[in-house]
């Protein structure tokens, strides 16, 4: 950590986007209609959804920068004495520019503000595909605001999907959580299936996937980068949230927030229950209820022009009962024997999150985050389970540190950061086997020490108005139960074709995953050398990303797509102890994801309401042994060794070679708005094609669920929603990887009502 101290002192005397994590800057040029310059011109930057604004005035340039401004939707109004005032809306991303241009009219007697239509939504400044949803698109897709709901991301970005009760994206399951642009660190990504922010928490997200610039690291599928609620919502204003429906399921929320011009607060507190939470081992669930609590806070103090403090934190605990297959004879049973088993799994995690964000001028901005994050999954059994009753308790607790400086500096965009976190891992390991068939494995507890260190710079370079160039450089040092380094660059390239205002972007890059810590150590090991099985401390993951895509606008829509094709060693996955509910992390050999994506958008602020498809055509491969973690020990020359693996690339468990998802959250007369989303998959990998399974293909079988949504408004302080989910109730098996209770069957016809009243206090 004192290392990570130095390079922040460092990279603050260099004094030399703008922006950092969730901030983008807006740029602009004011001029009339024979173009020249208009000087003192007001201009007001205004949230789509919030009382947040922002001012400035143009200079003797016509020109204005407003920096540090939160990603998400604005309206920008410009006036001037003697013209018509102007407006538009604007788009801001995480870690880019807008540059706009304004012509004035004069203005007669008569005239009154013009409304610009949207601008073409393409993006040149950045090579990574993204996709943004704000919190009005969480309230009106059906089922996003539910706590344990990622139909937020499922339902807009291609390549998304829930299986073996984990979010999947882009063929991998390491992702990564930001809130307020600050890295949440969290390893155990075999062990949590709770969620890391309540969705009515949310302001806007925006996710991107893939070719990454330098200042992100560590997850290589997918970065969610969350505005939280600030408290610019209204001045002393509340909200309750009540919701009713089948599975006895209820979810509450209760908010409270205000503002003044230098400071706003946002807390709540949620909880939640049902009858169903995790994927059901047979297509009835059974022993499968959930619960949860948790509260989130939020601050923000504009100590001044040039400082502003952002502090988050949230604490939250869920419980999930392991779901069973009850019947002894079906065929499910006859390849795991879940009846006997009553188990359950309690989650905690919190996190507390401090920025200070410097503004040396309009192109300078420094932001440094210390933060704290607690993470732990308890899996517990009854004492009497068979054929074994097991423990398994990881905790996690994550030190660190974020701080970047960024600026622009002519015809360059600078960026250049510090980040690191010592964590310390607490896991406890036991079994007893009531069959009698193993020695039972005492509880044992192992204590392990882990930090990472990463410094990263970066440039996006306006080559000329039509082409960027990116480059930058990510250093990452490991130190825990291994060591490692590793270096990577990341370069790209963004064109825009003139009149059309297509964009085509490129990128080739590497990136490093710092390994998990879970480990299994004492009288476990001689166990699983009885099962041909051993502990290898966990090696970081590295990938080779190369990405072309292509951005068309069209009258404020926009057709995103691209093609990419990620190649990895030591690729992390995980995997379970025999027959039990007890999986860690591994390592495989090497892995291959190959993919092409589409997502069309209508445009943000449409007033009819918002259009959406993404299309993921994706195929992901394995090839090789485990080399980290629970590896096979023993001969691997001849098919019949224990250790075999066949040569060449086999389909990963989490493989569908087809997804799609379309929908519309539509704005309808009277407040009345409707929603509704079309899920396709094709059917994931089917891992075991051996009767008596039905399921003889290479994949398990396609499916289509539909959900509905239909709200209304009644006033400014009562809205009413009916949700139905899978309404058709169709019901397949997603999978048939031995993970949390055996298989897993998607999720059945639910229906809930929700009611909203806004109040002041």
């Amino acid at each position: 950590m004192r290392r990570i101290l130095v390079c922040c002192i460092f990279l603050a005397s260099l004094a030399a986007t703008a922006q950092t994590g969730i901030f983008g800057a807006v740029h602009g040029i004011v001029h009339d209609p024979q173009h020249r310059p208009i000087t003192n011109a007001q201009i007001v930057l205004r949230a789509g959804h919030s009382d947040l604004s922002f001012k400035a005035l143009s200079n003797s340039d016509g020109a204005f920068t407003i920096p540090s401004v939160p990603l998400g939707d604005y309206v920008l109004t410009v006036t001037d004495s003697g013209f018509a005032s102007y407006k538009q809306t604007v788009t801001v991303a995480g870690s880019s520019m807008v540059m706009l241009h304004f012509q004035l009219a004069i203005a007669s007697v008569s005239q009154s503000i013009s409304v610009q239509a949207e601008p073409d939504a393409a993006n040149i400044d950045s090579v990574t595909p993204e996709t943004q949803i704000d919190r009005i698109d969480i309230a009106h897709t059906p089922g996003a605001d539910r706590t344990n709901s990622m139909a937020m991301i499922t339902d807009f970005v291609p390549g998304a999907y829930m299986t073996h009760d984990m979010l999947h994206m882009r063929g991998g399951h390491e992702l990564n959580w930001l809130i307020d642009g600050v890295s949440i660190p969290n390893t155990n990504i075999a062990s949590n299936v709770g969620p890391q922010i309540d969705p009515k928490d949310i302001d806007t997200l925006e996710v991107e996937r893939g070719s990454y610039n330098a200042s992100l690291g560590d997850r290589t599928y997918g970065m969610f980068n969350v505005v939280p609620r600030s408290g610019f919502e209204g001045v002393r204003s509340g909200e309750l949230v009540l919701s009713a429906g089948n599975f006895s399921q209820t979810n509450e929320q209760i908010n409270l927030s205000s503002h003044t011009e230098k400071f706003a607060w946002y807390t709540s507190l949620n909880g939640n229950r049902s009858d169903y939470g995790l994927a059901p081992a047979i297509s009835q669930p059974v022993h499968d209820a959930a619960n949860g609590y948790g509260g989130f806070g939020s601050i923000i103090w504009n100590r001044g022009p040039a400082d502003q403090i952002r502090v988050n934190g949230q604490l939250r605990t869920d419980y999930y009962q392991i779901p069973i297959d009850p019947n002894p004879n079906d065929w499910e049973s006859t390849f795991y024997q879940s009846n006997g088993i009553s188990d359950g799994e309690h989650e905690t995690d919190s996190y507390a999150i401090a920025s200070w964000l410097h503004t040396f001028n309009p192109d300078t901005v420094l932001q440094i985050a210390p933060f704290f994050h607690f993470n732990r999954a308890n899996l517990q059994s009854n004492p009497n389970d068979q054929p074994a009753a097991t423990t398994a308790d990881e905790t996690g607790n994550y030190t660190g540190l974020q701080a970047t400086i960024s600026t622009v500096w002519k015809r360059n965009a600078i960026n250049g950061g510090v980040y690191g976190y010592a964590q310390r891992e607490n896991d406890l390991f036991g079994a007893v086997f009531n069959d009698g068939s193993l020695p039972n494995i005492p509880n044992t507890t192992n204590i392990t020490l882990a930090g990472v260190e990463e410094l990263y710079a970066e440039d996006n370079f306006k080559a000329t108005p039509w082409l960027t160039l990116t480059g930058g450089l990510r250093q990452t040092h490991f130190a825990g139960t291994i060591t490692e380094d590793a270096v990577y660059p990341r370069v790209g390239a963004a064109i825009e074709i003139p009149k059309l205002h297509w964009v085509f972007r490129a990128f080739y890059g590497h990136f490093y995953q710092p390994p998990p810590l879970t480990t299994i150590n004492g009288a476990a090991v001689a166990i699983l050398g009885s099962l041909n099985e051993a502990s290898v401390p966990l090696k970081g993951e590295r990938n080779e990303e190369h990405q072309f895509g292509v951005q068309i606008p069209f009258h404020g829509w926009l057709l995103d797509a691209d093609t990419f094709e990620n190649r990895g060693r030591n690729f992390l996955d995980h995997n379970n102890i025999g027959e039990s509910s007890i999986f860690i992390p591994i390592t495989v050999q090497g892995s291959l994801i190959q993919a092409w994506e589409i997502t069309i958008r209508s445009p943000h602020l449409w007033h009819f309401g918002q259009a959406h498809l993404s299309y993921s055509n994706q195929l992901a491969q394995q090839t090789g042994g485990i080399t980290s973690g629970l590896v096979c020990v023993g001969p691997s020359v001849l098919p019949t060794d224990p250790c075999y693996v066949a040569p060449g690339y086999t389909a990963l468990d989490h493989d569908q070679r087809n997804t799609l998802n379309v929908g519309f959250n539509a704005n309808l007369p009277w407040r009345i708005f409707g929603s509704f989303n079309v899920y396709y998959g094709s059917g994931f990998h089917n891992g075991d094609q051996t009767p008596p399974s039905p399921y003889t293909a290479a994949y398990l079988p396609s499916h289509t669920t539909a959900d509905l949504a239909l709200g209304k408004d009644f006033g400014e302080r009562c809205t009413v929603t009916f949700n139905a989910l899978n309404v058709g109730n169709t019901r397949v098996l997603l999978d048939n990887s031995l993970t949390f209770g055996g298989f897993h069957y998607n999720d059945p016809r639910q229906f809930y009502g929700e009611f909203r009243y806004r109040f002041k206090f």
